[in-house]
């Protein structure tokens, strides 16, 4: 079986409509094939593998299940993964593995395809539970404690959020004693807000935990350390709900029926002075003598407290991809139908409209398309970025801080995108995408949560964008304070120029009379370039020196003077993911080979640019970025793009590599295209029967001595 097999004839491709607007440049044509090959990236034959299994009748979500019976499911659906072989590509050589971090998430992520619950399931047993006990555990441990992980005999729980604290990891409350008595770390969750929550498997099928909690030895509190922690007795018989009961001293409660991802069995734990031997310590990164005493290969607390959680980044990078993957389906599902289903009469008195042939319409779903292009490429470049360092190829602590920096940068925008695009596409089928047998509706409601789990979304721009102004004042480091004095006065006069009548005079000089000129001025690389850099590096910069004062404040005041600028934090941020994302989609096109395929994905590339550009006028305008004349351009030229790309719309989707067997939505199969076909060839044997009723339109204009049109 090919991720390509199966698949419904084309709908007709070009514009109904007959526009001259609508046909392609020149004979420029997408080679889908090629293209889905180059789309599949570094891991193709992994990748196709995965997608394969996503689209098996075994592996297919059945809506409508109970949510004990959706749960089992996904559990049986994880031990066929196992048969498989395909979820221990990350896990080392000597235990089964490949050692291969990337290939690993490039097939993980198509899971989704399959169902969500799957994916993520499947994340929480190897990617969470399973990567703790790699990636912060000593070899001895690993050979210890893996093989149960990775064969599903020991599901777990990667017990990290608490109810009090959510992503402030650093200030959970549980705490983990040493007693140098016995050799034992007592685990206790002292007041409720220190439960651990949301926990997937959890709720029913985990037997045993990575606990995270404040490692305290000789009164000394070194901060959070991941613990294995046994949380069920598995020589104990099962309840009516299939559950074990809990070893003494651990207690839980299941979270029920969620907004979504009900194949998962989240639930709460609390621990009531566990005992877990030293040696269950994940000690990679610190470790306890028998007598009590701490070491650790990392000095400072708060590099060996990022250093541990950056190990476990392959979460956040795996959602970008799956994201992505959610915004295909979407889209796929929406174009197709967009591209068969017919609305009002347009031109001809008798034909109706294909809805992909409506100015709004094309705009709804074209320009998502173009974003999830861009999507596409900065996941695969993240991706690559992973891979150097998880497999050691380049593990710097640079580029582990990018890896981190880019990852949440990623993460946020992708799922909020997902989100964005599901409920456009929902929208964009009419009452049919509201079908759950259109699939719509529960992708956008599994996909929900993504954007506040492996990190909220907001908190994770926060974190991309203190790196940034780290970047940035390491440009200043070491400069005398006449030279900082000159920085700020240049910046300040390069502002004023940028905002003065003078400055966008000079540009709507060079505009004026000759819109083409200024439309061929943004479609030029550089120029996009050039705009979404510079808004990047001017709302740094804007911060930065808003901020400045707070390096010399008390602690009050610079948390308030640092609230007064989140929101402008945030958004500095954004600008930079969107800047990742087309640098991505400009490398890419490099690499395609096809004159025709490139010229369509150049056009891509320019409709995602610019659509950014259009999205930030207000910024852009007011900062003295682009004339009024020009701005003007941007939403027309889009446009022009836009007309420009529907005849390639179905092969823009198409190239993702999804069959029927991944969508799964009635509305995707062609079934509406029979719909309309019967309609019309009904009402054109009517009209050629003679026997079509006149309508009272035609009677009244006959009357006052009008045509006599039907």
């Amino acid at each position: 079986m090919t991720a390509t097999s199966d698949r419904p004839a084309l709908v007709q491709r070009a514009s109904t409509t007959g526009d001259a607007s609508t046909t392609p440049q020149g004979d420029a044509r997408v080679d889908v094939a090629s293209l889905e090959k180059l789309l599949l990236g570094r891991w193709a034959d992994l990748r196709a593998t995965a997608r394969a299994t996503a689209g098996e009748e075994a592996f297919q979500r059945i809506e409508g299940l109970t949510l004990r019976e959706h749960r089992e499911r996904v559990l049986e659906q994880m031990r066929l993964l196992v048969g498989k072989g395909q979820v221990w590509r990350g896990y080392p050589e000597r235990l089964g593995g490949a050692d291969d971090a990337g290939g690993n998430l490039a097939g993980f992520e198509e899971l989704v395809a399959a169902d969500p619950s799957l994916q993520i399931k499947a994340g929480v047993q190897w990617g969470l539970f399973g990567a703790a006990i790699l990636h912060l555990g000593t070899p001895e441990q690993q050979d210890r404690l893996l093989p149960g992980a990775m064969d599903l005999s020991v599901p777990g729980a990667f017990a990290m959020t608490e109810i009090g604290h959510g992503s402030d990891v650093a200030s959970i409350a549980t705490t983990a004693t040493y007693d140098p008595e016995t050799e034992e770390f007592v685990i206790h969750t002292p007041f409720r807000g220190a439960w651990k929550d949301y926990l997937g498997n959890a709720g029913v099928h985990g037997v045993a935990a990575v606990v995270f909690a404040q490692l305290i030895t000789q009164n000394v509190n070194h901060g959070v350390h991941a613990f294995y922690v046994p949380i069920r007795d598995t020589a104990g018989e099962r309840d009516e709900l299939g559950r074990l009961p809990f070893l003494p001293g651990v207690g839980g409660e299941d979270d029920g029926q969620k907004g979504g991802l009900n194949g998962i069995d989240n639930g709460r734990l609390h621990f009531d002075h566990v005992r877990v031997p030293r040696a269950d310590l994940l000690a990679r990164y610190g470790s306890v003598d028998a007598d009590g005493t701490y070491s650790s290969p990392i000095e400072s607390p708060g590099r060996r407290f990022f250093t541990m959680l950056g190990s476990l980044v392959q979460g956040r990078v795996s959602l970008d991809g799956a994201a992505v993957t959610a915004s295909k389906l979407g889209l796929a599902i929406a174009v197709r139908y967009a591209n068969e289903r017919r609305q009002f009469t347009g031109a001809s008195a008798t034909e109706e409209v294909v809805l992909l042939d409506y100015g709004t319409h094309k705009r709804r779903l074209i320009v998502p398309i173009a974003e999830t292009y861009a999507a596409h490429f900065a996941h695969d470049r993240l991706l690559d970025l992973f891979h150097s360092v998880f497999s050691g190829e380049e593990d710097t602590p640079e580029q582990r801080e990018d890896l981190e920096t880019t990852a949440a940068a990623l993460k946020a925008t992708s799922t909020r995108f997902a989100l964005d695009v599901l409920q456009e596409t929902r929208e964009a089928c009419g009452g049919a995408g509201f079908l759950t047998a259109n699939r719509i509706t529960s992708l956008r409601a599994d996909l929900d949560v993504y954007a506040t789990f492996e990190g909220d979304n907001t908190v994770l721009l926060q974190l991309v964008a203190k790196r940034l102004l780290a970047d940035y004042g390491k440009q200043f480091k070491g400069i005398t304070p006449g030279q900082m004095a000159r920085v700020v006065v240049e910046r300040a006069g390069d502002m004023a120029l940028h905002r003065t009548p003078l400055k966008r005079a000079a540009q709507a000089l060079a505009d004026v009379g000759d819109p083409r000129r200024a439309a061929g001025h943004l479609r030029d690389p550089e120029t996009q370039r050039a705009l979404l850099t510079d808004r990047v590096e001017t709302m740094v910069a804007d911060v930065a020196q808003a901020l400045r004062p707070a390096q010399k404040a008390d602690p009050e005041t610079a948390t308030n003077l640092f609230n007064a600028h989140q929101v402008e934090l945030v958004e500095a941020a954004r600008a930079h993911a969107e800047l990742l994302r087309w640098e991505a989609f400009t490398q890419a096109l490099e690499t395609i080979e096809d004159a025709g395929t490139r010229e369509v994905l150049t056009t891509v590339r320019d409709l995602f640019g610019l659509s950014l550009v259009e999205r930030h006028l207000a910024w852009y305008l007011l900062n003295g970025r682009l004339s009024a004349q020009r701005a003007r351009t941007v939403t027309s030229y889009l446009d022009r793009l836009i007309d420009r790309l529907r005849p390639h719309a179905q092969d823009l989707v198409d190239a993702w590599g999804y069959g029927p067997e991944h969508l799964r939505a009635t509305i995707a199969t062609g079934i509406e295209k029979e719909r309309q076909d019967e309609a019309r060839d009904y009402y054109r044997r009517l009209r050629a029967s003679g026997d079509e009723p006149r309508s009272e339109k035609s009677l009244r204009k006959a009357a006052k001595g009008g045509p006599q049109a039907r």
